[in-house]
């Protein structure tokens, strides 16, 4: 088929670089052209500057110029298009609504190109990206304004998860079309083909608002699923003596009703998706006069869970951050991406600033580069006190404390590490439980102080003059 897919950041690239893979004809669209010349040239790179997805670019150098290309001509693009994607950007505004600018702009666009077509053949726009339930609508209306003609309208919400997305493109575990005719299901039909009656995944054809509606229940879904674990679980760890994190987390799961997925807990979730489409999903509801308790509950847990470590440190380790410097191991959302939005080492490090350190010794292994985007001290001249490492080791050399942010696999071997760059008295803050329960002990021994979230604080005995308080109540 020929399809175009207009936006190429991190669900767009994926999308075009699979159908490329499966025999499509597939044109990226976007208006950024450094971004196209990066992708052009097929240095592996450039092009993980932009977006670092393992297996992506492998994709890419095979089916460049064969079944993929780019260009920031529309017209050439549409010339013979039978269906096209939009990927686009829809950021949250602070209301918690989702702005759809960039959307209606690029739709226009698209649309006053299909009115002017000659070739008058069925084309259908489908909506990926996460978009308000009935913007299909929305986009209906658009169309019908510019006058483009045989335009059909869809709706295939992406769920690829960030450091996955290539293999769960080549097999997700559900895909979900939403339309309103016969004749455009079978387009998208002929877009998925091997994945119709296929013993494991699950092909869906239902309404453009049903299918809105799935991607916001499923992730907001996923996130309660978090919160739960670090609103409850978490806190049973944190309070009460006994308790071990990893043995309650295998007890409660090893009921097949309940979800293994998410039975973690940590400094708050984040990425592009969850927090956007829950603050979204309570938009919606509200402006439909529509009680939210259960969702409001849900995003404020996570975010408290961002800044909540820094505060235990405090009331628990009696530790004070001011003028002291702190090693910030992780700045991407999670392992396996440079992906920084909504991460939790953001309000880890807006928290810490506030709190009067003098250093934040950061390390991410993908995301540096990207960390001096998101810390750039023209916007604020605090950002000035954070430093960039080129290892786990250097970021804590002349550190005070210890703040590991995410999960990436090379933080669980730290213990040798820490002792190697830090003297005690020094305090280790675990959001992500990356060190064994047999290295806190060896740090302990040798003096260190640990602080993981699910667990209580771990202490030399010559500093334990009375038994850890209780973990801080939600508030």
């Amino acid at each position: 088929m020929n399809i175009v897919v207009a936006g190429t950041g991190f669900v767009g690239l994926t999308h075009a670089a699979v159908a490329s893979e499966y025999g499509h004809h597939v044109y990226g669209y976007d208006i950024d052209r450094a971004r196209l010349d990066a992708y052009e040239s097929g240095d592996r790179q450039a092009i993980e500057r932009i977006v670092n997805e393992p297996g992506l670019v492998d994709i890419i150098e095979e089916t460049l110029g064969r079944h993929l290309f780019f260009t920031n001509d529309l017209e050439a693009a549409l010339a013979d298009a039978e269906a096209i994607f939009l990927c686009l950007p829809t950021p949250p505004k602070r209301d918690g609504s989702t702005d759809l600018s960039m959307y209606e702009s690029a739709v226009r666009d698209i649309a006053a190109v299909l009115a002017k077509r000659e070739n008058k053949k069925r084309v259908v726009m489908i909506n990926k990206s996460t978009v308000p339930i009935g913007t299909a609508r929305l986009l209906q209306g658009l169309l019908e304004e510019a006058g483009a003609e045989n335009v059909g309208v869809a709706s295939n919400p992406e769920f690829l998860p960030e450091g996955n997305a290539v293999e769960l493109s080549r097999r997700p575990d559900r895909i979900v079309v939403g339309a309103d005719t016969e004749e455009d299901f079978r387009i998208l039909r002929r877009v998925y083909p091997q994945f119709q009656n296929h013993v494991r995944i699950r092909y869906i054809e239902t309404t453009p608002e049903t299918a809105e509606a799935i991607k916001y229940v499923a992730n907001t879904l996923l996130l309660t699923y978090i919160s739960f674990w670090n609103g409850v679980g978490a806190r049973l760890g944190e309070t009460f003596e006994g308790i071990r994190m990893e043995e309650l987390k295998q007890g409660v799961t090893a009921d097949d009703r309940i979800s293994t997925w998410g039975s973690y807990v940590s400094n708050g979730a984040g990425g592009s998706c969850f927090g956007k489409d829950i603050q979204s999903l309570i938009y919606q509801l509200r402006s439909a006069g529509r009680e939210t308790d259960l969702l409001q509950s849900v995003y404020r847990i996570n975010e408290y869970q961002k800044r909540y470590l820094v505060e235990r440190a405090e009331h628990e380790a009696d530790f004070n951050f001011n003028h002291k410097k702190v090693a910030l191991l992780g700045l991407a959302f999670k392992k396996r991406t440079n992906d920084m939005r909504d991460s939790s080492a953001l309000k880890g490090v807006e928290t810490l600033l506030a709190r009067g350190v003098s250093e934040i010794r950061a390390y991410d292994p993908l995301a540096m580069e990207e960390a001096r985007h998101w810390f750039d001290t023209d916007k604020n001249h605090l950002f000035e006190r954070i430093s960039y490492h080129d290892s786990a080791a250097e970021a804590i050399q002349g550190s005070d404390a210890l703040f590991i942010s995410t999960d990436w696999e090379e933080f669980r071997g730290l213990a040798s590490v820490i002792m190697a760059n830090a003297e005690p008295p020094y305090l280790i803050i675990d959001g992500r439980r990356m060190l064994p329960d047999y290295d806190y002990e060896a740090l302990v021994e040798a003096g260190y102080s640990c602080l993981a979230v699910g667990g209580h604080l771990m202490q030399p005995e010559a500093t334990q003059d009375e038994m850890p308080q209780p973990a801080l109540a939600l508030g």
